[in-house]
């Protein structure tokens, strides 16, 4: 199996390889990284201290186990902490907003040379895999080399699970060198369960994003932040964060259109593409809306005042949906699966999303319970989404979406915990 499977790589990575080149060199402008993704000159880790391996595949991974590496490095500082990730931007937010881990570097193509290589250079007692990233080379040589895996905020989606259930018998094999699944809902363990994964390495231990730990910004950080974009007290601001193709539209022209009844308000509309930036901003002018992007500001290119504001910028969001009335969290009006709903709830701002949470769905139906965020699916929902923004029942509801946030704490406790069996049972 797992030849075929090699093979079969292969000659994907053959295809594909050229065609990454060209889209991530010359449209997106960006490095390709072919040689740190095959482990070549991979440099062997110095010392002997034991080390732990943490991977997370991009920015939304890497930002959920900001908590989880900090408090583990503060309880084990004699541990080696090495992180990985699968993309471009989850390397660079790592590097950026990761401060407790001794290396971070690209995950190997999942072939059995470049695995080998990176365990042989760090010599990882404990693999820790974020959510549902399972390459089975990659969990079959770890278990080979007498590392353990362990899976933390672990999912398995209802795509994933149908899969997986068509091909049960090959899916329990690439499953089995994983010791532990620490996962997120009764629904996750249930299905692991019918995959053939004995009920005792499962547990449900909550979710590691719903300890999201946010700057707390204090009345001069949100000043200077206003200040910086030109933003004046008193004007209500909605956020729409991590929005995809086919919500921008929508959520501009229901905006444009509120603006006849509160033409006060303002947009600031964060596409989850960046490179999308110069398409979403053409779709705000095009309804007469004055635009200006982030970086722009920053440049000190733009001048004047804004209607919308293109967040163009990459780990910037969270400090804005402070400053906002109304949050609303995008890929959701678009069957894509939703975003992180924790963020503004940090802040203590009401939560907006549509229909599509697939990928929240524990989370959302929770925060929908205790009436702490709301689902807006027509033109009109979006609209009156806009006309409500600092409503005195709206500032209730953020408030509502903070407690709700604290009451889900305990998934880092739980992660560390497993950790630390798996360490002293070596």
């Amino acid at each position: 199996m797992y030849r075929a499977y090699s093979l079969l790589l292969f000659l994907v990575f053959a295809l594909y390889a050229p065609w990454y080149y060209l889209r991530t060199r010359f449209f997106r402008r960006d490095r390709v990284y072919f040689r740190e993704r095959l482990a070549l000159g991979f440099a062997p880790d110095e010392g002997d201290r034991p080390g732990i391996w943490i991977h997370a595949v991009s920015v939304g991974e890497v930002l959920s186990l900001q908590h989880f590496i900090r408090e583990l490095k503060r309880r084990h500082p004699e541990w080696k902490l090495f992180l990985s990730t699968l993309t471009n931007a989850g390397f660079r937010v790592a590097r950026e907003k990761v401060r407790d881990v001794d290396r971070i570097f690209f995950v190997p193509l999942d072939f059995r040379r470049p695995v080998r290589r990176v365990l042989q250079a760090l010599r990882p007692r404990v693999l820790v895999l974020a959510e549902s990233e399972f390459w089975p080379n990659l969990l079959r040589e770890t278990a080979r080399s007498g590392c353990r895996v362990l899976v933390v905020n672990g999912r398995i989606s209802q795509t994933s699970f149908k899969r997986y259930s068509e091909l049960k018998p090959v899916a329990r094999r690439i499953l089995a060198p994983v010791s532990r699944f620490l996962v997120q809902t009764e629904l996750d363990r249930e299905r692991l369960a019918e995959l053939g994964i004995p009920p005792e390495a499962i547990e449900v231990a909550g979710n590691l994003k719903a300890e999201v730990r946010l700057p707390d910004l204090t009345p001069g950080d949100l000043d200077a932040l206003r200040s910086g974009i030109g933003l004046g007290h008193g004007r209500p601001v909605l956020v729409a964060g991590s929005t995809r193709k086919g919500e921008e539209e929508r959520l501009l022209r229901a905006f444009a259109a509120s603006r006849r009844e509160r033409p006060d308000q303002l947009l600031i509309l964060a596409p989850r593409q960046v490179e999308r930036a110069d398409e979403v901003a053409n779709l705000a002018r095009d309804l007469g809306l004055r635009t200006v992007r982030r970086t722009e500001i920053s440049a000190g290119v733009a001048a004047g005042g804004w209607d919308v504001l293109i967040l163009d910028t990459i780990g910037e969001l969270a400090p804005f949906y402070a400053l906002s009335a109304a949050a609303f969290v995008g890929g959701s009006l678009v069957p894509w699966g939703g975003h992180n709903i924790l963020e503004p709830a940090f802040y203590g701002k009401p939560v907006f999303f549509g229909p599509h949470m697939k990928n929240f769905a524990a989370l959302a139906e929770v925060f929908l319970k205790a009436e702490a965020a709301r689902i807006v699916k027509t033109d009109g929902d979006l609209a009156a989404m806009f006309l409500a923004a600092g409503e005195g029942t709206l500032v209730e509801m953020g408030k509502r979406a903070r407690l709700v946030l604290e009451s889900l704490a305990g998934a880092t406790d739980r992660a560390i915990e497993a950790v630390e069996k798996m360490m002293s049972a070596r």
